[in-house]
């Protein structure tokens, strides 16, 4: 992956770091190599961040024409038209295959190139309605965290750029790497792309009725059991409407969607980390059925189980994977030979 960063005066310190942070960190951690980003501008001058530090180890714009990955870090508040020299560097970026990121402020010169026309973006929350004015041929998502379109990712604000860094991390490298980079960066491994960008309550109070931690804790303990809302509402000592209520102005999500994201999590650790069957998986992490697991697996990565395990799972996980089909399971996933099975499979 060669990573390049685009760098302007005026670029605030923290939106310029993030991908060096997260990206940098993946080879710092020997995760994989080649990920080393490089800044550059459009000069190959160096430029002034906003908090007056001097960025002077930086390429010029004819390493775009050598990325993999062309970051859009951010871009002046104050908005003005993306140069015509820069816009055409990311439309023929987007050409030769590149994938591009427009971070935060950063979607709007991705915006301006023209090669989201048609589809959904993500930008700051404060500069969602600029943004629709400016380019009536995108529809402009206003709450989510990030969309990501496979060669095209765009985010909201400041720390939402962090998890769309770690979901390129992921689609790269598998949950098991953007899970490492997280830890080590002590922040959240995966906040899902539809998540809303703004809550109205962040941080429950400690000890509170409205302190969901406890409950959120225990269904990520309890993935393989059915957790309908009922069950989490039961846990928290809270009514239906109260608790779906609250766990909305704390997660941005509903619970019915930030369990399916908290069982599809655990899918794709398994199947990096593990040989059990697909069946034991799908049980292991609450589906109903191998198929439910297959579709709903499908529908968010838009790849199958055994796809993604070929992908990402290492070579002698793969290969003990594959010897293992042979084998179902009991419900103490206990491995026995389908030809000798005596009790129903797992």
């Amino acid at each position: 992956m060669r990573i390049v960063v685009h760098a302007f005066d005026g670029v605030t310190m923290f939106h310029l770091a993030t991908p060096l942070m997260v990206f940098g960190e993946v080879g710092r951690l020997g995760l994989a190599d080649g990920w080393d980003p490089v800044v550059w501008t459009e000069d190959g001058r160096g430029v002034r961040t906003a908090e007056g530090l001097w960025v002077d180890d930086v390429a010029g714009p004819e390493i775009v024409e050598e990325a993999d990955l062309v970051v859009l870090p951010s871009w002046p508040s104050d908005l003005p038209p993306t140069d015509a020299a820069l816009t055409d560097r990311i439309r023929a970026a987007r050409a030769r295959g590149s994938r591009v990121a427009g971070l935060c402020l950063g979607a709007f010169p991705v915006v301006d190139s023209g090669i989201l026309d048609g589809r959904d973006v993500v930008t700051h929350w404060g500069a969602v309605e600029q943004l629709a004015h400016r380019r009536p041929d995108v529809t402009v998502t206003p709450a989510a965290l990030y969309r990501d379109h496979g060669d095209v990712l765009t985010s909201a604000g400041t720390a939402s750029a962090i998890d769309a860094c770690l979901s390129i991390v992921r689609s790269q490298l598998g949950s098991a790497a953007a899970a490492t980079v997280a830890r080590h960066l002590v922040v959240a491994p995966h906040r899902d792309g539809d998540q809303a960008q703004y809550v109205d309550r962040p941080v429950p109070e400690a000890g509170g009725v409205g302190d969901l931690g406890p409950t959120i804790d225990w269904a990520q303990a309890h993935l393989d059991a059915r957790l309908s809302v009922d069950d989490l509402a039961n846990h928290a000592g809270m009514s239906r409407r109260n608790f779906t209520r609250q766990f909305a102005e704390v997660t941005g999500s509903t619970p019915a969607r930030w369990i399916l994201t908290r069982r599809l999590d655990e899918a794709r650790r398994l199947l990096e980390t593990t040989t059990w069957s697909i069946s034991h998986i799908a049980g292991a992490c609450g589906f109903s059925s191998v198929v439910t697991f297959r579709q709903n697996f499908a529908a968010a990565f838009s790849t199958t189980p055994t796809s993604y395990r070929r992908r990402f799972a290492p070579g002698d996980l793969n290969r003990s994977a594959q010897r293992e089909r042979k084998f179902s399971f009991t419900p103490e996933g206990v491995p026995q030979s389908r030809t000798m099975r005596r009790g129903p499979e797992f």
